[in-house]
């Protein structure tokens, strides 16, 4: 497997992770913090039993165990900005803008890591980023022309963390194996996450929720493809430039998209998606714009 298809094999899987996280959030829990504890304890045992299976190296500088450490946390906050957002958003419009964050990776890879670009590598990097802000515009009537909500920028922030900790995870992976890159990130994740949501509040409402069982094991299922799906991520930025992984893995909006459609016509009470064929045309010109500055890549490469 090169790391092309892994970070493809990746954009697919977190696609239809974020299909789910979005129907849990929106339609199953009764908030996004009862959906955070149990989604957060999951990670974490994931975590612990991973650190377990792979120590942490010894002989390793401090710095570089700062920088890996920072990307865990700095992940894991830009998820929580995304899943945020997820409580009132389609998901179709929310992974794009998040997955401008390769102009982010590019843009600190080049002058921290030294990795170098040609023309038509960063003229992928543009297409594909052009067609994830596309798919997220909302067109209005009378000739207003094009619109962001206002949690765009939300989106924005959460875009440019992942895209920093995407570069210190490059950095930190040259002196630690992506099984403790991920040991790490699944640890932030599984402390984090449930920290900021306990409050008596949501106890109450995991207490009082009606038929537990379902949404707990869609959660504990859905967190186990992630935690495939992000070791797969660590596994290809290890082994390829970290701006070109994260402009394939980019191609998530195309994914998120099939899978929306798909929901929405065969079982519409899934997903709150409004798939008009207005909207449908602006996200194929979309999805076609994020294909062709991944076929790019796979050329230039």
């Amino acid at each position: 497997m090169t790391w092309i298809t892994a970070a493809l094999v990746v954009a697919a899987t977190l696609g239809l992770v974020n299909v789910i996280d979005s129907h849990l959030i929106s339609k199953r829990m009764p908030s996004l913090w009862a959906f955070l504890i149990p989604a957060g304890i999951i990670h974490l045992a994931y975590g612990l039993i991973f650190l377990a299976l792979h120590p942490l190296p010894s002989g390793v500088d401090a710095f570089p165990w700062f920088v890996a450490v920072a990307s865990a946390v700095t992940r894991t906050v830009a998820v929580l900005l995304m899943l945020y957002v997820m409580r009132t958003e389609e998901v179709s419009r929310i992974i794009p803008v998040v997955h401008t964050q390769p102009v982010f990776v590019a843009i600190l890879a080049v002058p921290l890591l030294g990795e170098a670009l040609n023309y038509l590598q960063w003229l992928a990097i543009v297409i594909t980023v052009a067609g994830a802000v596309l798919i997220s515009a909302r067109w209005g009537g009378s000739g207003r022309g094009a619109r962001l909500r206002k949690s765009f920028f939300l989106l924005l922030a959460s875009s440019l963390l992942f895209g920093v900790a995407n570069t210190a995870t490059k950095y930190a992976l040259d002196y630690i194996s992506f099984w403790n890159m991920y040991s790490l990130t699944a640890i932030s994740l599984g402390t984090i996450l449930p920290l900021i949501s306990v409050r008596p509040r949501v106890f109450r409402e995991l207490r009082d929720m009606k038929d537990r069982g379902i949404p707990l094991m869609l959660i504990a299922f859905n967190e186990t493809i992630a935690l495939g799906a992000i070791i797969l991520s660590f596994w290809a930025m290890a082994r390829g430039p970290v701006s070109l992984v994260s402009t394939v893995m980019g191609a998530r909006p195309f994914f998120v998209f099939l899978y929306a459609l798909a929901l929405s016509r065969t079982f519409p009470a899934v997903l709150d998606e409004r798939l008009s064929r207005g909207i449908m045309g602006l996200k194929i010109v979309s999805i076609a714009l994020i294909v062709g500055g991944v076929a790019i890549i796979n050329l230039v490469d």
